[in-house]
């Protein structure tokens, strides 16, 4: 499947695994690990993006708890008219971007936010599309956070592909040699039953936690 038909799979999705079941199903374990690592290595002054942030329930858990610079991108057609629906104090605080995660990146500044997370949404980048992955590093001022499913192969090089329901497919890869290999540093790392949470700090930032 090539990145084109991601996009669309993407943008169109309803039911399972789309804006209204992610609002529904609301913050977890996974907005959590982000806001747990935030307070260790960022002020609540920070500029957080979440790449792929659907309809917003990780981005409100961490709007609950004080951290208000935030920002959003998602490809969904109905992504930002649930969001305004379910969490309207995030909708009308954050910024959110309508788009590609590849074709938004590309414009914003070097260092543009201090902190880019993304939780189960990187998963999805076929090998294609992996240089927007540069641009994320580009992007990333203090700190870089990616909760992903890494596959059962953690010294796999190349990406391996399942895919869920016989639907869309999984790229597992290894998180910790796709940032350090770009110059960025492991600063936190734990595994649980389906995800990997890693934190990783890029070169001379100064996020060296608490």
């Amino acid at each position: 499947m090539n990145s084109k038909e991601v996009h669309r799979q993407w943008a169109e999705r309803s039911g399972v695994y789309s804006p209204e079941y992610y609002a529904d199903y609301g913050a977890d374990h996974r907005s959590e690990s982000v806001r747990s690592i935030l307070e260790r290595f960022v002020d609540r002054e920070a500029a957080i993006l979440e790449v792929g942030c659907s309809s917003g329930r990780h981005l409100a858990y961490l709007f609950e708890h004080g951290f208000e610079n935030l920002a959003g991108i998602d490809v969904n057609d109905d992504a930002f008219d649930v969001m305004a629906e379910t969490y309207p104090d995030l909708a009308a605080t954050g910024t959110f971007y309508h788009d590609t995660i590849e074709a938004a990146v590309e414009t914003f500044a070097d260092g543009r936010f201090d902190v880019v997370y993304s939780v189960e949404t990187l998963q999805h980048l076929p090998p294609e599309a992996e240089g927007v992955l540069e641009d994320l590093a580009r992007i990333t001022g203090e700190l870089l956070i990616t909760i992903e499913n890494e596959g059962d192969d953690p010294e796999s090089i190349e990406p391996d592909v399942k895919y869920v329901d016989d639907d869309f497919p999984l790229y597992h890869r290894n998180w910790n040699r796709v940032f350090t290999d770009l110059g960025f540093v492991e600063v936190a790392a734990r595994s649980d039953k389906r995800d990997t949470v890693r934190a990783f700090r890029p070169p001379n930032s100064r996020a060296t936690g608490r």
